[in-house]
């Protein structure tokens, strides 16, 4: 199982009026880590879509455990939960400068075709990808 690691600077822009990271921006931080997950696979995401397809989120889960506040650094893990093949769930832990878990989170994606919306095999039109994905998954056995 690969676990990806970004570290993210907590800028001043991201806080709101209690001088914490805004929830939403969470959100943001997650996308760096799917497309950081990705190219310590080998891939990029702008070459899919080049190719057509895109990978929208399907549904998205955040736990608030700890704040963090602007000028700290955030340590966010990203792993593959979940692949069948046409669905991934990307799983999150966020971590503050002192190693406490600031957040759990995950999120679900579909490929599909850009003009069309309709789903795609990602086994059928990146094979390669979708061995990748297969060997860098969450093991069924696999237990937290």
């Amino acid at each position: 199982m690969l676990i990806s690691t970004k570290e993210i600077e907590v800028r001043y822009a991201e806080t709101d009026q209690m001088g914490v990271v805004y929830h939403a921006n969470y959100l943001v931080w997650m996308e760096v880590a799917r497309t950081q997950i990705v190219k310590d696979l080998g891939f990029n995401y702008a070459h899919m879509e080049e190719e057509g397809v895109l990978s929208p989120v399907t549904d998205v889960q955040i736990s608030y455990k700890k704040p963090l506040r602007y000028g700290q650094t955030a340590t966010v893990k990203t792993w593959i939960e979940d692949y069948d093949g046409l669905r991934t769930t990307y799983g999150y832990e966020i971590y503050t400068e002192e190693q406490e878990l600031a957040i759990t989170a995950y999120s679900k994606h579909v490929c599909v075709q850009k003009d069309s919306f309709r789903p795609i095999s990602i086994r059928r039109k990146f094979p390669d990808w979708h061995d990748a994905y297969e060997k860098a998954k969450k093991p069924e056995s696999f237990v937290d």
